[in-house]
């Protein structure tokens, strides 16, 4: 894809962009705030992309200018000159054109929503619930890093430490778009505290990330759910097991049940509670998408498939591995402290070029 054919690709996006600008002024998209929001958002998409069109068009009128300039001037030193800046430009093309490239790769529309995030012991025991609690550490401090806020929304605590499952909702720009490659099964290797002969035991923890939903996705009717009140369990303070603050919502026709007791608060326990089971519901569907798309992939980095071993945490050798795109480093202290978006950002990469050759055969 090069010169007019980039050009024409970009046009079309242009017009997009001035079409979206005008219907977000225009009255009765502004009373229809479901449309509005949505329109909004891509109209924020498109700037980038606009940007780049801009930035290109200009580089190839001055490449133009140059090549005329070399072609009718006379004096030397204004040929010279002309051909330096020529060569120089000439260079800035390629990458241009690369990073036009993967800014019309089609954007997954959920990147730059808010994250659940579901940590769950898996085999192993005492020892996979420790691990489940180190990889909720883990993306404790590497959301600190981000400035994102993370919320607990509930919890099950394991019998020796950590977390038998943990339900966390990461708010922040794009949380989405980076938690999702932490989809799968994490497994780990060490010895453990229990452990009177040294030897390694391996042991697994499961994250599945999904897309928060919020009320322009889902609309719940009232009627098909039903609602049960408990009193907490865990820390709360002198509330806990004195008040039926903690909310079980059943969704009857799907028949999800989701929980909350983390606030001393009914109405704000309802309130995580309802976020969730929209989520949930959301996720039914955003699941037939996922499975759409990694139908035109080969190894689709971030597939939400909790049951795929994306990576391992090898304590005695200091090392990690990602096995979907054969990455290991031997930094473990630092990735268990949080220190992750190297390891997203390559992720990033293998599946941005997985995508630029899916757009390009289907071109």
């Amino acid at each position: 894809m090069r010169g007019n054919l980039i050009l024409e690709k970009l046009e079309g996006v242009k017009d997009r962009f001035e079409e979206v600008g005008r219907l977000i002024t225009e009255p009765e998209i502004i009373t229809d705030m479901k449309r509005y929001v949505k329109l909004n958002k891509e109209y924020k998409d498109l700037e980038p992309v606009i940007q780049a069109y801009l930035a290109y068009k200009n580089l190839l009128n001055n490449i133009t200018s140059a090549k005329e300039m070399l072609s009718t001037e006379k004096d030397a030193e204004m040929r010279e000159m002309a051909k330096a800046e020529l060569e120089d430009m000439n260079e800035q093309i390629t990458p241009m054109e690369e990073n036009i490239q993967f800014l019309l790769i089609p954007k997954d529309p959920e990147d730059d929503k808010n994250a659940m995030v579901e940590i769950r012991a898996g085999t192993g025991g005492d020892e996979a619930s420790i691990f489940a609690g180190e990889l909720y550490r883990m993306y404790q401090k590497f959301c600190e890093t981000k400035k994102w806020k993370l919320e607990v929304s509930s919890s099950t605590e394991g019998t020796v430490g950590g977390f038998k499952e943990i339900i966390l909702y990461v708010k922040g720009d794009g949380a989405y778009g980076l938690m999702k490659y932490e989809s799968g099964v994490h497994r780990v290797q060490r010895v453990p505290q229990t452990e009177t002969q040294g030897r390694v035991h391996t042991s697994a923890a499961s994250v599945a990330v999904l897309p928060e939903a919020d009320e322009f996705d889902v609309v719940i009717n009232q009627a098909d759910i039903r609602k049960d009140t408990y009193c907490s369990s865990g820390p709360g303070g002198q509330s806990v097991n004195t008040t039926y603050s903690a909310i079980r919502l059943t969704h009857i026709p799907s028949g999800i049940v989701v929980t909350c007791q983390d606030q001393k608060s009914q109405l704000k326990n309802l309130d995580k509670a309802m976020a969730e089971l929209r989520t949930r519901l959301y996720n039914l569907e955003h699941q037939k998408y996922i499975d759409s798309i990694s139908l035109k992939r080969k190894t689709m980095v971030s597939t939400g498939d909790r049951s795929a071993k994306i990576r391992t945490y090898n304590f005695p050798q200091g090392r990690m591995t990602d096995h979907r795109i054969n990455l290991t480093m031997y930094n473990l202290n630092a990735v268990m402290d949080g220190d992750i978006q190297e390891i997203i950002d390559k992720l990033q990469m293998a599946e941005n070029a997985e995508r630029l050759k899916v757009s390009e055969v289907e071109e």
